[in-house]
């Protein structure tokens, strides 16, 4: 463990990330020159839509010991909004990535030329394989208040034959998708994740890839190399606002 009090260069961060990227955001930490601490907040904020999203974001940063850490590492991308509006009282870094993807894949280039090159590629990790919650299972979701119900609760209503037909019309969404991406980020973990991810695309028809992803972003988050090209820092009192460019993040109002 890295000691501060020892080491005059260290630097002592609070990284809040998305539960997607536990094991990423771990093994960078423990190579960091730094002292990171790390909070795992749960993927299913994502479906909670992004005011809520933000508001509980906020919360948890609001918690953070101003007097103990330096700044406020935060491993999420955009998200859809769902970072907006977020500010600290001590310094704030947040990449500059429309979501955990570009993390997985090591910058937004990758992740573009992939996107490009491979349209209707559905991505997923190691972390999605095994922390991400379904929209369905989390009664806080936009999916559930809307009174969207699970097959099994749609068997028991309406009957077998109705429940197919309204599963098969409700993942309509998922009908421009003909593949399936693994990003093996080289982090250790069992190979019954991407067996997952491989038998899931299966069940809906998909071609499966495995590509090489890159955690030069959260290395580089969680040792303090933050470039600008890469990395938005928030002043102290300022906001996380969305830019609608190449740049995706800027730093709002005090």
């Amino acid at each position: 463990m890295v000691s501060c009090e020892k080491n005059p260069d260290c630097r002592r961060y609070m990284l809040i990330t998305c539960a997607v990227l536990a094991r990423e955001c771990y093994h960078c930490a423990a190579r960091s020159p730094n002292a990171v601490d790390i909070r795992i907040v749960e993927q299913g904020l994502h479906d909670i839509g992004c005011d809520k999203m933000s508001a509980a974001l906020q919360r948890e940063i609001d918690s953070v010991d101003k007097k103990k850490y330096e700044a406020v590492l935060l491993g999420y991308g955009l998200c859809n909004n769902g970072i907006r509006n977020l500010r600290a009282p001590i310094p704030m870094v947040v990449p500059r990535a429309h979501d955990c993807i570009t993390l997985l894949m090591g910058s937004r280039a990758e992740y573009q030329k992939y996107f490009d090159s491979h349209p209707g590629t559905y991505f997923r990790s190691v972390g999605w394989m095994e922390r991400a919650e379904s929209n369905l299972s989390n009664p806080r979701s936009t999916t559930r208040t809307m009174g969207i119900a699970t097959y099994d609760e749609y068997v028991e209503k309406y009957g077998e034959e109705n429940a197919q037909y309204l599963m098969q019309t409700l993942n309509d969404h998922l009908k421009n998708y003909s593949r399936v991406a693994y990003i093996d980020t080289g982090i250790p973990h069992t190979e019954s994740h991407e067996r997952a991810a491989r038998h899931w695309g299966r069940a809906n028809g998909w071609e499966f890839t495995k590509i090489n992803g890159d955690v030069r972003l959260i290395a580089d988050l969680t040792a303090g190399r933050w470039d600008a090209e890469d990395f938005l820092v928030v002043p102290p009192g300022h906001s996380i606002e969305p830019s609608y460019d190449d740049t995706i993040v800027k730093v709002g109002e005090h």
